[in-house]
């Protein structure tokens, strides 16, 4: 996995990037972006899939037992009476998975409460995961990796755990929104802090399909993190669903929410992948990118109704051509939905509602097409050369007939190829409505229905407003129309500077050193009394200082301080965030008794020419490293468990502080300072 560019410094420092703060938390959005006792009809209905995906993972549970007995036993009579139980297990599941089938289909419950009449936007429900315990785990790996008392980190570790149970409920708002980045963001921390390349906590991140309701467990905090970014592009689809889309304003609400969510699922599909769950795969991911951008697209659409003037003849072909548009993008998001690993999953009455809005879409863009021809009067002189521009780029291949001169001229010529545009937009509307009719869900949803009768009324009402007693000629084909649209759908993704997080953890010591990845010898404590020259080291950096350098035969070399080594602490007042000036000034303030300072060495950095090598191997390539931590952690994890593991690696970058160089002590650099 590519790690976003906000997380590639620990110190906040990188271009853009993700503000990381270090320091007491002065307040967080869980509060009031999470709300698990709200008793609306989505949170009702939220529950009702919680309760299925638990239902669904009991009888898998007895599937997978009675399946290992089927092929364990020899006894006939057994076998008779297994077989049937996973008869029953089976149909059991079926009626579970079409009922939480219906449940992802309840799009009404997402729509806003405005009593104007839009066709509804599919959204989609939250991925379920159970509670997590990290306390004794992480506690345990303070203890063991870090050298710190466990105990004293519960408050820390507790608040973590807090946020991830606030998590599993957002409310469906700009807070919610935050409260899920703000999660992701200190998975970041968590991952640096308490994930080595090398070792596994036995930690298992479980998580339910968001639309098949089948449990999904890893070790790989990607899965975790790869979770909540789902629900954070379907609270986006959510919240793009409730918009008053009868307003400009909630219009633009609904566009951003679908491009977010667009972003969120794409950035999923291209950074994480092997996923143990079928609506994380690239398949679902890809088909769930193309129906946020229809949906944007239909947005846009409305969102041209409410702007252009009605009766204008361009406004009118450009009506059509956005309607084109918007029947395009839905017949790729249903070819999508139609192919072999995503037909079987993704909801039927989803499938439906995509094919319906095709077919309406086609409908109105020659419906508008018709409009402009037949209401609008014929060009003047002025106006001609305009419309002929538009008009030789609105149709895919050009009508059979006069010229185009003479066609947009001629009263008669316009009233034929508009009658021709109404027939296939009334055949196209019966089209939609026979669909509709074919899926059980969609035919209650009165609002759809009320679209669709409302826009076939309208054509052929039309139609017979024009067709003439005496017409003789048989009505022609209409050409398509060529789609086009003057806001090109935007994938947004997610913004995760957006939201500042603390560095729950950030007791432990800066990221720069105290990581998982790093290992260091138990602290040593050396009591180093000020000579005649002083105490014969070279300091650098900050947080924590290093000794850049000690003077052989000087108080620091008999003390057994050694170059490399980190100042952890000063007379026992803890140094590991303390500045440059801040130790000096320590230092400084020690008087005839000397002075009792901590100190660290990082296991490898005490050889000059270890860390030489290591230099040389970041200098050739941050992939060598990157594969080799990827490679690591998936054969540990593959030799663990036999689930499919959700590959994920990082970004290598070089902090822009200095931490250590092997170069032995020869003279005082501009950045050093000796003592």
């Amino acid at each position: 996995m590519m790690m976003p560019p906000e997380e590639e410094s620990p110190d906040g420092d990188g271009d853009g990037g993700l503000v990381l703060l270090h320091g007491p938390k002065s307040g967080s959005t869980r509060k009031q972006g999470c709300d698990p006792f709200a008793q609306t009809q989505r949170s009702k209905l939220q529950h009702r899939r919680a309760r299925i995906n638990q239902q669904i993972n009991k009888e898998m549970r007895m599937r997978a037992g009675a399946e290992n007995l089927f092929r364990a036993t020899s006894n006939h009579k057994v076998k008779e009476t297994v077989a049937l139980e996973l008869s029953y297990v089976n149909s059991n599941l079926q009626l579970l998975k079409e009922e939480l089938e219906e449940l992802n289909s309840s799009m009404d419950v997402y729509q806003n409460d405005s009593e104007s009449i839009s066709v509804p936007m599919i959204p989609l429900g939250l991925k379920e995961t159970k509670e997590l315990d990290l306390l004794a785990p992480l506690k345990d790996f303070i203890s063991e990796h870090y050298g710190e008392e466990g105990v004293l980190f519960e408050k820390e570790i507790k608040e973590f755990m807090e946020l991830r149970q606030a998590m599993r409920t957002p409310s469906r708002n700009e807070a919610g929104l935050e409260l899920l980045m703000e999660y992701y963001n200190q998975l970041y921390f968590l991952d640096s802090r308490f994930f080595p390349p090398t070792k596994t906590l036995g930690i298992f991140f479980h998580w339910y399909d968001s639309l098949t309701g089948v449990p999904s467990h890893q070790r790989a905090l990607a899965f975790e993190k790869g979770s909540v970014l789902f629900n954070l592009g379907a609270l986006h689809t959510q919240i793009g669903a409730r918009q008053d889309r009868a307003s400009l304003p909630g219009l633009n609400q609904a566009i951003d929410a679908f491009q977010k969510a667009a972003g969120a699922f794409n950035y999923l599909k291209e950074n994480f992948s092997n996923a143990p769950s079928l609506d994380m795969s690239a398949a679902s991911l890809t088909m769930l990118v193309r129906l946020m951008v229809a949906q944007v697209q239909e947005c846009v659409f409305e969102k041209m109704t409410l702007l252009r003037a009605q009766n204008d003849f361009l406004a009118r072909l450009q009506l059509a051509q956005e309607a084109a548009r918007v029947e395009d993008a839905y017949s790729l998001v249903h070819q999508t939905m139609s192919q072999p690993h995503v037909k079987d999953y993704v909801p039927f009455s989803w499938t439906t509602m995509v094919h319906v809005k095709s077919e309406h879409f086609k409908a109105l863009s020659h419906y508008f097409a018709a409009i402009a021809l037949c209401d609008c009067p014929a060009p003047s002189d002025a106006e001609l050369l305009e419309q002929e521009k538009a008009f030789l780029q609105f149709h895919v291949t050009m009508p059979e007939g006069p010229s185009l001169r003479v066609l947009l001229q001629d009263p008669e010529e316009r009233r034929k190829l508009g009658k021709a545009h109404l027939k296939k937009a009334i055949m196209k509307h019966e089209e939609a409505m026979r669909i509709h009719g074919l899926c059980k869900i969609l035919r209650k949803m009165d609002i759809l229905q009320e679209v669709l009768s409302f826009a076939h009324k309208r054509s052929l009402s039309k139609y017979s407003e024009i067709d003439h007693e005496e017409d003789f000629f048989e009505t022609g084909e209409a050409p398509d129309i060529h789609p086009k649209t003057h806001q090109k759908p935007e994938i947004k993704s997610p913004n995760f500077s957006q939201v500042k997080v603390t560095d729950l953890f950030h007791r432990l010591g800066p990221l720069s050193v105290f990581s998982a990845k790093n290992k260091w010898y138990p602290a040593r404590r050396v009591h180093l009394m000020r000579g005649e020259n002083g105490f014969g080291f070279t300091l650098r950096g900050d947080s924590p200082v290093l000794i850049a350098g000690v003077i052989p035969g000087g108080c620091a070399a008999e003390a057994g301080l050694k170059e490399g080594d980190y100042i952890i602490s000063v007379n026992g007042k803890d140094c590991k965030w303390s500045k440059h000036a801040e130790v000096v000034q320590l230092l400084k303030s020690t008087g005839k008794e000397g002075v009792d300072i901590g100190v660290i060495t990082l296991q490898g950095s005490e050889c000059p020419k270890a860390v030489d090598r290591k230099a040389a191997v970041m200098s050739s390539g941050s992939g060598v490293l990157k594969s080799n931590k990827e490679n690591s952690r998936k054969s540990l994890m593959n030799s663990k468990s036999a689930s499919t593991l959700l590959v994920w690696s990082k970004k290598s970058k070089r902090s822009k502080k200095s931490t250590y160089s092997g170069v032995p002590f020869t003279s005082v650099g501009d950045n050093e300072a000796m003592y």
